[in-house]
């Protein structure tokens, strides 16, 4: 008997409930990800909220980077939405889950779970990106498990395991041939089905005797059987997926390719690196897919695609305050002293141990070599001096180990901070050079673009240096290239200004090589120079280019040296903001774009996504076009 209206609306109503419940519940596990989460409960709210009308699989993707929370969303999903026995996640490495056929495809995984045929159930395709299936040059690649999860993702049916069954059919021709040269006992004893076997006739064959009663069938039993399902009718065979919830996560690095900057993911901001990451979409999914699955195939993942960002700034240094507090509590219960931990801690622990391209697992192991390690070597310290239960020991940081406090006394506690020692650049010849360096890219962009750098900073801890990070554009014309070009010399320009050209470093070889780059790109590829054609070395006859890049190597060169002098005549012309921007940087290292203009002065406000005034001269060409026809017309 179907249910009333009023029923029907009590059980949306309870249901819609029960979502919201659980989207509040999971952002106060989860940090930083709010707006997924709200975006994931809204991709799944027609499936557990209307489950009578699915028809076909509800596929939601995750893509983002290592430990960002994929997994642990779809997890604690699951055990919130009451589905954690009916709960399936496969890493499709193809490695992961055993050999044989139950864990080599998607068919044998589902045969083993709790999930029933018909019903609702939740399954998770992880580390998806490994599952590729071209290669680089879009070759083919062999892919024996999990075949069968494109014909699950188009529509949820999945064709019976015929090779299986003809397994178990060559075992009853076996047996059969055995028996004939055995007693009547001993050939029954020769013939058994094991308990998978049995339970994919069960599956396969769509039967209602209990597994038991299938495993002691005879062979002709079980022939009969076999021959019964091939005499029915395809349009029995498949089994019946269509009312799953899957989730295909995984992590895509070509999308986030164009967002690296020059330094190791340790010196990059979080929220600068946030910032670029939530600018990704559904384009930049479908172009990385693209690079590794054919194009059907990227068809059946469907449009649901969640983006993940990088975790933001106070993301993680609210999952630093979570660590702190779990581990001095653990520590308290178990020896009874009460641990203050000072706000330098927590800094130390965010300089140490945040990467923001590889999410939360170095910060979570990172937490554990600090705090773990470093309350116990406290607490003993303290008891060893007559601490005893319930008294408060502080704990500090100051950028070489943890310092322990009880009663006025102190000790260092030796800790893994060796991110903040490489940081430190103690010699001040060397944080001169890197602070001129630095600072004349950051003005130049300043001038010519109209924003200040996203980053300028000299206390980087992966290489010897310092960098400038700029937001990306998305039209380049040909000024905008000039200026950028022009901001790459900036750095050696500052170099022989201030320091003279015996002075000048090696510092400059990137730059110049990026310049190049940008320089030649311009005159062989972009049809900027004097020429429209392209030009390039090729050794494939079938590319049809000019070949003639000797021609082009001159007026490049001349190029260069125009862009270089322009950014010395914008240095000199602006030497109070360049020495401001020095010892902005001498002084704390490194230059926020908040505090770029007031140490300059320099107005650099335009707006990240401003473009060339194309718009305005379409409007004058326009109106210059009507002046001239009333020209014609008087």
């Amino acid at each position: 008997m179907s249910e009333s209206p009023q029923d029907l609306r009590e059980q949306l109503a309870q249901r819609n409930q029960q979502l919201q419940t659980i989207a509040a519940q999971l952002k106060t596990e989860l940090f930083g990800i709010d707006a997924i989460i709200d975006r994931v409960i809204d991709s799944v709210r027609a499936w557990y909220v209307l489950p009578g009308l699915v028809s076909r699989p509800v596929i939601v993707c995750l893509w983002g980077l290592t430990g960002t929370g994929k997994t642990q969303l779809v997890r604690r999903l699951a055990q919130l939405l009451g589905f954690y026995d009916r709960f399936v996640e496969v890493q499709m490495d193809g490695f992961s889950n055993g050999a044989g056929w139950m864990g080599s495809s998607i068919s044998g995984m589902l045969a083993q779970s709790g999930v029933r045929e018909g019903e609702p159930g939740i399954l998770v395709l992880d580390e998806f990106q490994r599952f590729r299936t071209i290669n680089e040059k879009r070759g083919e690649l062999k892919v024996e498990r999990y075949q069968d999860v494109w014909a699950l993702l188009s529509d949820g049916r999945l064709p019976p395991a015929l090779s299986l069954l003809g397994d178990i059919e060559s075992s009853i021709a076996e047996a059969a041939f055995d028996a004939e040269r055995a007693d009547a006992d001993e050939a029954k004893r020769r013939f058994k089905l094991r308990a998978w076997e049995a339970q994919e006739l069960q599956r396969n064959l769509k039967l209602d005797a209990p597994l038991l009663e299938i495993m002691a069938w005879t062979p002709e039993q079980v022939q009969l059987r076999l021959r019964a399902f091939r005499d029915s009718g395809q349009q029995q065979w498949d089994t019946d997926y269509s009312r799953l919830l899957v989730f295909v996560c995984g992590n895509l690095d070509e999308m986030y390719e164009d967002l690296a900057t020059s330094v190791d993911d340790c010196d990059s901001d979080a929220d600068t690196f946030h910032k670029l990451t939530g600018k990704l979409s559904v384009i930049d999914v479908k172009q990385a897919l693209n690079k590794r699955f054919k194009p059907e195939q990227v068809a059946r993942l469907g449009n649901e695609h969640v983006i993940y960002p990088s975790l933001s700034r106070r993301a993680y240094e609210q999952l630093i305050e979570q660590g702190c507090i779990r581990y001095a509590g653990e520590t308290e219960v178990r020896c009874g002293l009460h641990f203050e931990l000072d706000a330098s801690v927590r800094e130390q622990i965010y300089a140490n141990a945040v990467f923001p391209a590889q999410g939360t697992r170095p910060l979570f192991s990172s937490l554990h070599a600090i705090l773990g390690a470093g309350l116990a070597k406290a607490a003993l310290w303290a008891l060893e001096r007559g601490a005893t239960a319930g008294d408060s020991v502080g704990l500090t940081a100051d950028g070489r180990s943890l310092v322990a406090h009880w009663r006025g006394q102190s000790q260092p506690i030796a800790a893994p901070f060796e991110i903040s020692r490489l940081r430190q650049r103690s010699n001040p010849d060397f944080r001169a050079l890197l602070a001129v360096h630095e600072a004349g890219h950051g003005l130049v962009h300043a001038l010519l673009f109209g924003r200040a750098p996203t980053e300028i900073k000299i206390h980087v801890a992966s290489f010897e240096g310092g960098y400038n990070a700029y937001t990306s554009r998305k039209v380049w014309s040909r000024q905008n290239l000039l200026d950028s070009i022009c901001t790459s010399l900036a750095g050696r320009a500052a170099e022989l200004l201030v320091f003279g050209p015996a002075m000048s470093s090696s510092g400059a070889e990137s730059d110049l090589r990026k310049a190049t780059e940008t320089a030649a790109r311009m005159w062989r590829h972009l049809g900027q120079g004097e020429r429209i054609a392209r030009s390039d070395v090729s050794r494939d006859s079938e590319d049809n280019i000019c070949t003639d890049v000797e021609a082009s190597n001159a007026p490049i060169e001349a190029l260069l040296r125009a862009e270089h002098a322009r950014a010395t005549r914008l240095l000199q012309t602006h030497r109070r903001a360049l020495l401001a921007l020095v010892d902005e940087l001498m002084a704390h290292g490194q230059v926020t774009p908040a505090r770029f203009a007031p140490v300059t002065g320099l107005a650099v406000g335009r707006p990240e996504d401003a473009l060339d005034p194309y718009a305005q001269r379409l409007a004058d060409f326009r109106a210059q076009g009507m002046e001239e026809a009333e020209r014609l017309r008087a």
